[in-house]
């Protein structure tokens, strides 16, 4: 698993920067947070997230009381948030992901939950005027049962979402995933019985997948009847056991025309069953979109809960400093330039579950390190992440060179002409066409030239 990125230090109380306070009173903002577990039955081959089996933890990183720990941090999270002034009003989004989180009982899980919405409360009910709290767990087909999903349900989350990958007994093999395929329609009908909406994860681009077999997975997950479907090419990372195996030759990876034509292949039949893409890997019918995952791409505010989790505040608005450019305590934390309010930290906890855990039972911050992010940087990442939604990316935050690369965008097909030039009297966007979003990086790589 890769290592975390270098950072100036967190305090240990956790505390952020003074500039994130609000200068006139909280801000209106949506804020999601994410709990991860690190907790697999199986290291599956191709992963390189930061998950651990039973036999890798040891002593010192009892499974058994993680949501206890995990709770420790809610209440630093509600703390650091509450002294900074941004504590939000309510929360938005909760994203349980891993890992598996439903190797936990699902009691455990519901005790999480209950943490968050007893230090922020939760978005809704859905009778009044906004939106209800979306609520969603990650869980592998064969970690669930009826009665753990009614239990989740009855707790408040509404919706989960299976790591299905593949409907073929080789290719999930091959990705050293362990359920039975023919689980898959059992394990959503159950969920719906619940009351939870479904998703259905998957993977294209396994060594030895077909293109039949491919058609196979995606015919499988519609025959289901869910609404929302997230298919991601598989990217064999550095240090994983697929990658030494494709190293001495025992695998072969596929050549990116085979991704294009999985992919291609994929967008026409989700789109003849009526979902329809939201963003570049993820597919949902109308009203069933993933929102925390748009809080992400979108720039939202977010606690990570968990080892390894990673977090973001913004700036208040404006991220302008008061101070002199030549004021040279501006941003004393480094990381912006002089004179320069950063657009907002980033900060991420310690890997490891045991040090996770020790450095919360004695009252510290489990915050391994933390980056202040400059206007530039994050101009980038709003370019970089807000071009992958449908909807793309209001022209008017691109710098003169980006919004002159546009037209020659467009005239290699990567961008849809009538949205760029705002059509219809709409806003000009940069809205990426399906070769497009087959070059997503190339489009990046030029609006932000």
């Amino acid at each position: 698993m890769p290592a975390l990125p270098s950072g100036i230090p967190v305090p240990d109380d956790g505390g952020l920067p003074d500039w994130v306070h609000p200068p006139s009173g909280p801000e209106e903002r949506p804020f999601g947070v994410y709990v991860h577990v690190p907790f697999c039955t199986v290291r599956c081959g191709y992963c390189d997230f930061n998950t651990y089996t039973a036999s890798e933890l040891g002593g010192g990183a009892n499974q058994a009381q993680y949501a206890t720990t995990a709770l420790l941090e809610v209440d630093l999270a509600a703390k650091v948030l509450s002294d900074a002034g941004r504590a939000p009003a309510a929360v938005s989004t909760v994203f349980f992901g891993g890992g598996t989180p439903t190797m936990l009982p699902a009691t455990d899980l519901a005790r999480v939950l209950g943490g968050i919405e007893r230090a922020w409360g939760l978005a809704g009910p859905p009778t009044g005027t906004g939106q209800a709290a979306e609520v969603t767990t990650e869980a592998n087909p064969d970690s669930v049962t009826p009665e753990s999903l009614r239990v989740l349900a009855e707790a408040g989350f509404t919706r989960v979402s299976f790591g299905m990958q593949s409907a073929v007994p080789h290719v999930l093999a091959t990705l050293e995933r362990t359920h039975d395929p023919l689980r898959i329609p059992d394990v959503v009908r159950w969920a719906r019985d619940a009351g939870l909406e479904v998703s259905l994860d998957l993977i294209y681009g396994t060594p030895g997948e077909s293109l039949d077999d491919w058609r196979t997975s995606v015919e499988t997950a519609l025959a289901t009847g869910v609404d929302h479907v997230s298919a991601y090419a598989l990217v064999v990372e550095a240090g994983t056991k697929m990658a030494a195996q494709v190293r001495r030759g025992e695998v072969t990876l596929p050549d990116e025309d085979d991704q294009a034509a999985k992919y291609e292949l994929l967008d026409d039949l989700l789109t003849e069953a009526g979902l329809r893409w939201y963003e570049v890997s993820n597919w949902a019918r109308a009203g069933h979109e993933c929102r925390h995952n748009i809080g992400y791409w979108r720039g939202d505010d977010w606690w990570g809960v968990g080892p390894g989790a990673h977090s973001y505040v913004s700036a208040p608005a404006p991220q302008v400093s008061t101070r002199s450019t030549d004021d040279a305590d501006v941003a004393t934390d480094a990381g912006a330039p002089a004179g320069e309010t950063p657009a907002g930290v980033r900060w991420w906890n310690v890997k490891h579950p045991r040090a996770y855990a020790t450095r919360l039972e004695a009252g510290q911050s489990p915050g391994a390190g933390r980056e202040l992010l400059t206007r530039q940087e994050a101009h980038l990442e709003r370019v970089m992440l807000g071009v992958r939604l449908r909807e793309g990316l209001d022209l008017r935050v691109l710098s003169v060179a980006g919004r002159t690369a546009v037209a020659g965008l467009v005239a290699r097909g990567l961008l849809d002409g009538h949205a760029a030039v705002g059509a219809g009297g709409a806003p000009a966007r940069a809205v990426l066409t399906r070769r497009g979003r087959l070059l997503a990086d190339t489009v990046v790589r030029d609006l932000t030239a």
